[in-house]
């Protein structure tokens, strides 16, 4: 069974006299934003990168065919780019139930591309987590992908809209987009020739 980790967020209460937070997206938080904000602004944190190590049994995939989203692993000297977004405290209800497949609230630094920081927060999915799959090939990742499923549509749709979303900040995420090489050459579904040509990745 997953980590359903709503109960451990609800613990956090590190910002809950503040009247905004900013929060750090870096997966479908870039293109998705289902939650009410104050302010959106292209960002960045320091020290991690972005993976598709995570399972994802309740939105791309099932408890019997999980699919694979992204979550952050520690690396030294990385730069992770993705979207900040200024909520309200109120707001971290609904996005502890939209992240409850192990991922955990993380305070950290989050910089603007215009140079100015703000602490603000991050979800993390770690290795503890009982989702949590691990490495594996880039092309074995987008054959997961190809085949998932779930209650929030294909997992094919959430890589590919991520890989066009930084696109649209002008970021090459090298993971990320050779998952969405792979996957263009497999088919969507995972048979080839089954995908419409996309426009090749920007360096």
């Amino acid at each position: 069974m997953s980590l359903n980790t709503v109960a451990i967020n609800q613990q956090m209460k590190h910002f809950d006299s503040h009247d905004s937070v900013w929060l750090f997206g870096y997966g479908s938080l870039i293109f998705k934003a289902d939650f009410p904000y104050i302010e959106r602004r292209a960002a960045s944190i320091q020290g991690w990168s972005r993976r598709f190590w995570q399972g994802s049994h309740d939105h791309r995939g099932t408890e019997a065919a999980p699919g694979r989203v992204v979550t952050l692993v520690p690396e030294d000297g990385a730069t992770c780019h993705g979207m900040a977004y200024l909520v309200t405290p109120e707001e971290f209800a609904h996005l502890d139930h939209r992240e409850k497949n192990g991922y955990l609230r993380l305070a950290t630094e989050i910089a603007f591309e215009d140079g100015g920081v703000a602490e603000g927060i991050v979800y993390i999915a770690t290795h503890e987590n009982a989702a949590f799959l691990g490495p594996a090939s880039e092309r074995d990742i987008a054959r997961q992908i190809a085949a998932a499923r779930g209650p929030s549509g294909p997992n094919s749709e959430y890589l590919l809209e991520l890989a066009r979303a930084l696109r649209g900040l002008g970021k090459h995420d090298a993971h990320v987009h050779a998952i969405e090489r792979h996957l263009v050459e497999m088919g969507a579904d995972g048979v080839p020739g089954h995908a419409q040509p996309r426009s090749p990745e920007l360096r």
